[in-house]
């Protein structure tokens, strides 16, 4: 069952399938764009990306005794002739701006989004730079700069000069 309208070929997308079985397995989009979705079940979905879109996916899950995956990249979806590196659930995969796993540094992530969001911006608007900036600051241990908005601008204008 297709719920959204496809504004770009199938072929085109990047596809993420999305999982969610109570307190055991969770795969969510945090943010992004998708431009199509179909839904499997109940329990399964996949969500389609245009080239050049940015997302953000989580990846948990559970056993008995406790959290055993804490995951979250930030992900450009490519055009079919780019190169991109692969990733589990995403196909064919994509340019990987931010990967951390553990949840002190998933959680991390997480908090730089809500930041964000909270100065009135969309992260999937974000410089693609910031993520791996970030990324890069949560390997070396540590702590991750906030996005400003003074940053912000300078991104869009140094995008505006090279389009």
């Amino acid at each position: 069952m297709t719920s959204s309208p496809q504004s770009t070929p199938l072929g085109n997308l990047t596809t993420v399938e999305l999982i969610w079985i109570e307190k055991r397995v969770e795969h969510r989009i945090r943010f992004g764009r998708p431009s199509h979705e179909t839904i499997i079940d109940k329990q399964r979905r996949v969500v389609g990306f245009a080239p050049g879109s940015v997302f953000a996916f989580v990846r948990w899950a559970a056993n008995d005794f406790g959290t055993v995956v804490s995951r979250i990249d930030i992900v450009r979806a490519v055009l079919p002739a780019e190169p991109y590196q692969t990733l589990p659930y995403v196909r064919p995969g994509g340019e990987i701006l931010l990967k951390v796993a553990g949840w002190d540094k998933v959680e991390r992530v997480l908090q730089r989004i809500d930041t964000i969001e909270a100065i009135g911006l969309d992260p999937v608007e974000a410089a693609p730079d910031y993520w791996r900036q970030t990324h890069n600051r949560l390997v070396a241990g540590a702590t991750p700069r906030a996005y400003s908005l003074e940053q912000h601008r300078a991104f869009l204008l140094r995008k505006r000069v090279t389009s």
